[in-house]
């Protein structure tokens, strides 16, 4: 009798000790992990949702952050702190010409007065977006608080920075600004239920 009863309380133990280190999570069978590295810096994800338009999900985004926060202001006017945007394309209907128009969208609510000062680094972004994008593609938008800059990465290879704490501001305001594209995502990108 003992044997089964052990056994019984072993394999909770395994159950909830594999439910607590949870790495990742499948959302509809795309992985987001629970951290990302970059240079030396650990970032813990902080929130992570969904970007639906005209009722088709087009892409799953995740915020990381070294410090994990609820405040969209914090978040934006940190300038200390390493952060990524991770978006990974769910839609084989995405193009690049597609995603960069998004942008242009995005921007334009983000910026605000400062659009002009900062089309020369939109367009420069967007050029580094402009390769072929198909399903499954993933691209981290990284804020390096030690030069300013927004790395790009597709698919974990560098495509090139942005400078500029302007920048940044604008472009995470695009899904954490006072008019997001979504107000769902940024909720769900700022772990708010």
């Amino acid at each position: 009798m003992k044997k089964p009863i052990l056994l019984v309380v072993f394999s909770l133990l395994m159950f909830f000790n594999s439910a607590i280190a949870q790495k990742e999570y499948n959302v509809d069978g795309v992985i987001i992990p629970r951290t990302l590295d970059f240079q030396n810096k650990k970032l813990e994800l902080n929130g992570f949702g969904t970007r639906s338009k005209m009722w088709m999900d087009i892409y799953i985004q995740a915020l990381f952050l070294e410090r994990l926060s609820e405040d969209p202001k914090f978040i934006l006017e940190n300038d200390v702190d390493v952060m990524a945007i991770r978006i990974q394309i769910t839609s084989s209907l995405v193009s690049s010409g597609k995603f960069t128009r998004n942008f242009n969208k995005g921007f334009e609510k983000s910026a605000g007065d400062n659009l002009t000062a900062l089309q020369p680094r939109i367009e420069a972004f967007k050029a580094l977006l402009a390769d072929k994008i198909v399903e499954k593609d993933v691209f981290n938008l990284i804020f390096n608080p030690k030069d300013k800059s927004i790395w790009v990465y597709k698919n974990d290879v560098f495509k090139g920075k942005i400078e500029g704490l302007d920048f940044k501001k604008a472009l995470y305001a695009i899904w954490l600004g006072d008019n997001p594209v979504d107000e769902k995502l940024k909720n769900d990108l700022l772990g708010k239920i």
